[in-house]
């Protein structure tokens, strides 16, 4: 059974979904998207698969892309109610994932940008 798909969970809130994507960010290290959406399903997140190798997780603030890339990373992009970046980097501190994340406003203007190169790769 794989752990990597879940449509448990909540959905985004309605106020979310007109937004354009505002996040940006990668994972280095991390070959695996569906590793990284395993996680995000043991927190509670909906996953769906969105491609071969990628996936869509979504909670009622959040909902990312993951998708990896040919440098043994894993890229995420979406949607996030702005005042939860700090939530979504605490969450991949809980992972023990490095990251960096870029939240954009409207005009597509970099407003915030957090790293951490704490995580283990895998």
């Amino acid at each position: 059974m794989t752990m990597d798909l879940s449509d448990e969970g909540e959905s985004l809130a309605p106020e979310w979904t007109a937004l354009d994507n505002n996040l940006a960010g990668i994972l280095p290290g991390h070959r695996d998207a569906s590793y990284v959406a395993e996680r995000f399903v043991r927190a509670g997140w909906r996953s769906t698969s969105s491609s071969w190798h990628g996936y869509e997780v979504t909670t009622r603030w959040c909902e990312l892309n993951l998708d990896p890339t040919d440098d043994h990373g894993v890229l995420l992009n979406g949607v996030i109610a702005p005042d939860h970046l700090t939530t979504l980097a605490a969450l991949l501190d809980r992972f023990e994932l490095a990251y960096s994340l870029e939240l954009y406003d409207e005009t597509g203007t970099l407003t915030r940008e957090i790293r951490s190169d704490t995580g283990q790769p895998r």
